[in-house]
């Protein structure tokens, strides 16, 4: 490494990003610092962005890490639900990209496979005005982070304004039995609903979470035993069942790309989705009418009387099977950084959410109304293991699409309500019993 190198890895903190946003970095504990080792070069694996943004950004902060410390870094990209296996296998055959955005507590299923990130992880935390608890909680075990937390991806309802004026409401239902009557009624004129009942990684899981908490279920209580065959679950299960007839037909079978698709070729008139579809819409002159016409919102509350959502996270996983952790480490704090960090959150035009809380502050947040149901989406956030801890079981149990094929075979009749939910207490204790 040459001169010039070794000063931008011992200074890219105190240089990263503290002018133009506010930034008032603390410096109570020491920086760490991480010299790459001699001929180091990195491959990560990340998921198909939606955001275009996103991806250009996160491209452009790695090549500034390229220039400033010669490391290459190979960037390759899987669909969403190809990102869980991918990991998995990385993680058990010991080979494979040294960095990956995993979801969820996908860290919890071999935090043995993984670098210890917490030296790294306190001094961002300390700089930056500490983590979002629920980000956190995805990323660590204990006071150890297993992972980086890197972002959650707000999750709203996404709708056409005048379709649902023309179904009779003057405003969008704040209530469950509302949004119930305003989806019949959309259905009636021809402008129905959707939403994912097909193995959806994101959004098929915000949704069925949404259902259950929403009406008070848990799949597990604060001690970890199994609790989703209850009359809560079941009251979601009868509600879910009631919504699903106003879908359009096909839901049971939709992925991540496919409520985006239905509501941008006019199938639909509401979803739940990331601001992307926005964004796709506001970047197609064709979809002009469309992009006027959209507006975003909260979840309804429901009988439990408060807001609860999922949303995604991603997190950085660090690989022990790695060549280059050193060179891996720099280039993770680079990339958390205030300035690349805020370029990131910029870029991806309010769909990537800060994990840290100095981050709140980019402007991104209040540059269009369509943010505001995601600007909070690290700050609300419920992780999918409640009541519960999160770790092995958690994480296998989503994975396994547990809750999301308890609402799927509910309602398509393929089970009873009270057989899906016996399938599920089922199949969940098949992780939480190891």
């Amino acid at each position: 490494m040459t001169i010039k190198r070794r000063e931008f890895l011992a200074a890219s903190a105190a240089a990263a990003g503290v002018a133009g946003l506010g930034i008032r970095p603390s410096f109570a504990q020491a920086e760490p610092t991480y010299t790459p080792e001699s001929g180091a070069s990195l491959r990560l694996l990340r998921w198909t962005p939606f955001v275009k943004g996103d991806e250009e950004a996160w491209l452009a902060n790695t090549k500034k890490f390229t220039e400033a410390t010669g490391v290459e870094v190979r960037i390759d990209k899987e669909s969403w639900e190809d990102i869980r296996p991918k990991a998995a296998v990385a993680a058990n055959v010991g080979s494979g990209p040294d960095l990956i955005m995993c979801w969820f507590d996908d860290a919890h299923q071999y935090p043995d496979k993984l670098v210890d990130l917490t030296e790294l992880a306190n001094y961002l935390g300390n700089k930056y005005g500490g983590w979002y608890d629920g980000v956190k909680g995805y990323a660590s075990r204990g006071d150890t982070f297993i992972a980086m937390p890197l972002t959650a991806i707000g999750n709203a309802v996404v709708y056409r304004d005048s379709h649902v004026k023309a179904a009779g409401f003057s405003e969008f239902p704040k209530d469950t039995a509302g949004f119930l009557e305003l989806c019949k009624a959309m259905k009636a004129k021809g402008t129905p609903a959707g939403f994912p009942h097909g193995k959806a990684v994101g959004d098929g899981n915000n949704y069925a979470h949404w259902l259950l908490w929403s009406h008070g279920g848990k799949m597990v209580d604060e001690g970890g035993k199994v609790t989703i065959n209850s009359p809560e679950t079941l009251a979601s299960i009868n509600y879910a069942k009631e919504l699903y007839a106003t879908f359009i037909p096909g839901t049971e079978s939709w992925q991540d790309v496919n409520n985006n698709r239905a509501f941008l070729a006019g199938q639909v008139s509401l979803i739940a989705n990331g601001v992307s579809v926005y964004y796709t819409a506001k970047n197609d002159p064709k979809l002009a009418e469309i992009t006027k016409d959209i507006r975003t919102t909260n979840f309804p509350v429901g009988p439990v009387g408060q807001s609860v959502e999922l949303c995604q996270t991603s997190s950085l996983l660090l690989f022990k099977h790695s060549k280059y952790p050193e060179a891996a480490k720099a280039y993770i704090k680079f990339m958390m950084e205030a300035d690349q960090m805020n370029a990131w959150i910029q870029g991806s035009s309010a769909y990537c959410c800060q994990p840290l809380k100095e981050f709140a502050k980019n402007p991104i947040w209040t540059a269009d109304p369509i943010h505001a149901p995601y600007a909070r989406a690290s700050e609300k956030l419920r992780p999918n293991g409640y009541a519960g801890p999160l770790g092995y079981a958690s994480a296998a149990t989503m994975a396994d699409y547990v809750l999301v094929d308890m609402y799927a075979a509910a309602v398509t009749g393929q089970r009873s309500p009270e057989d899906a939910m016996k399938e599920a207490e089922r199949r969940a204790n098949r992780y939480y019993r190891v």
